[in-house]
């Protein structure tokens, strides 16, 4: 496993769960209103948006024209969406991100969107602690399906980010 340390998490403005639900054609109900939606950014930002179930993160999908009209107004171009509930019991959360404004409709695994969403749960204590070390899962709606690790802890003055994953060495060589 390789971890790959990310720049401290800002945090910005935050979102009304009714104008996200519509953008991703959830229903208000389905975002869990235990914690906030709110644009995060460990050097690129994304909107973070909490579900409360799978059933709610696979039937998720873009409203381009709303999705467009809100990404207008903030800094974060992409959106992640998440739920405790996964595929997989060994895994803590499913994930998704949209980035369509990248030209990308959805990636299946995108360290950068991963690292806001650990510093997001450490601040916000989504696991009851000011640590996390967990496994994602991403990418299955596409057919993609990934794993990413994260570790953070929040030690008041900043918080520290992990991302990382299973690597296989594929070459070796020398630079001459």
């Amino acid at each position: 496993m390789l971890y790959m340390k990310q720049i401290p998490p800002t945090f910005g403005q935050t979102f009304d769960a009714k104008a996200l639900s519509e953008t991703l054609n959830v229903d208000v109900e389905d975002v869990d209103m235990r914690f906030l939606i709110q644009e995060v950014s460990t050097g690129i930002p994304f909107i973070i948006v909490p579900l409360k179930n799978l059933d709610a993160l696979k039937r998720a999908k873009l409203d381009k024209d709303k999705y467009f009209r809100l990404i207008g107004k903030t800094q974060a171009k992409s959106i992640l969406i998440f739920c405790p509930e996964t595929r997989n019991e060994k895994n803590h959360l499913s994930v998704r991100v949209f980035a369509e404004y990248l030209g990308v409709p959805e990636d299946p695994a995108t360290g950068s969107a991963n690292g806001c969403l650990a510093g997001y749960l450490v601040k916000y204590r989504y696991f009851g602690k000011e640590k996390i070390d967990i496994r994602v899962e991403q990418g299955y709606e596409i057919g993609r399906p990934s794993l990413l690790l994260l570790k953070a802890e929040d030690k008041k003055e900043k918080i520290d980010v992990f991302v990382g994953g299973k690597v296989v060495m594929i070459a070796e060589g020398k630079l001459v």
